[in-house]
């Protein structure tokens, strides 16, 4: 009965979301497309011939905003989970911690590349600490296969947890890259303690 009561919750929270509603209005495939399209609006890293790499791209709502914006670039979707084929984005299935995987990024792309995003987030064990350290893991990884394979004047931006890691992190990051912003796109939900980091220009 609790149980119920909570999916019953959670889909009422979702109809009242206006960026749910928007996403399946504008067919996007998730409602942070609206963050992706945000964080454009204010960093303007999607330009025509951009050649970005996005990481834990399924369902693939990122990877349908950076393909309206590049048009003679190349876009590569990367995840453990499949994605479906989008026109003008390449997929390939693979775990970012493997650096098998990080030999096909490179080699799919044969150069160093404009934009590395990444969305990804832990999978929910309950336990909201270790969901948090978990995603922060992902983003340092995240950060790491970065700069490998950014040019000099590129960027990375990736989604964290405000939390125990979140120090780490940034002071990782500060190490990387000449600029580093902390960021909350208003699409993402008021009471969540998500935040993305935009980064640019490798040090």
């Amino acid at each position: 009965m609790k149980k119920n009561k909570t999916s019953k919750n959670w889909l009422n929270q979702r109809g009242r979301d206006i960026f749910f509603k928007k996403s399946k209005a504008y067919g996007y495939k998730s409602r942070s497309a609206f963050k992706l399209i945000e964080m454009n609006e204010k960093f303007k890293f999607l330009k025509n011939n951009t050649y970005l790499a996005d990481l834990g791209s399924t369902p693939g709502g990122w990877c349908q905003v950076a393909a309206k914006k590049i048009l003679k670039g190349k876009i590569l979707g990367v995840d453990i989970k499949a994605m479906d084929q989008q026109k003008n984005v390449d997929f390939i299935i693979g775990d970012i911690e493997n650096i098998e995987t990080h030999n096909k990024i490179i080699n799919f792309f044969e150069r160093k590349i404009d934009v590395v995003l990444s969305d990804m987030a832990s999978n929910t064990s309950g336990n909201k600490n270790l969901d948090t350290y978990r995603t922060g893991e992902l983003c340092l990884n995240a950060m790491t296969l970065a700069q490998k394979i950014l040019n000099k004047n590129g960027v990375f931006i990736a989604k964290l947890f405000m939390g125990s890691i979140f120090e780490e992190i940034k002071k990782k990051a500060k190490k990387s890259f000449k600029k580093v912003v902390i960021y909350k796109p208003t699409s993402s939900k008021k009471e969540s303690k998500e935040v993305y980091i935009y980064c640019k220009d490798i040090l």
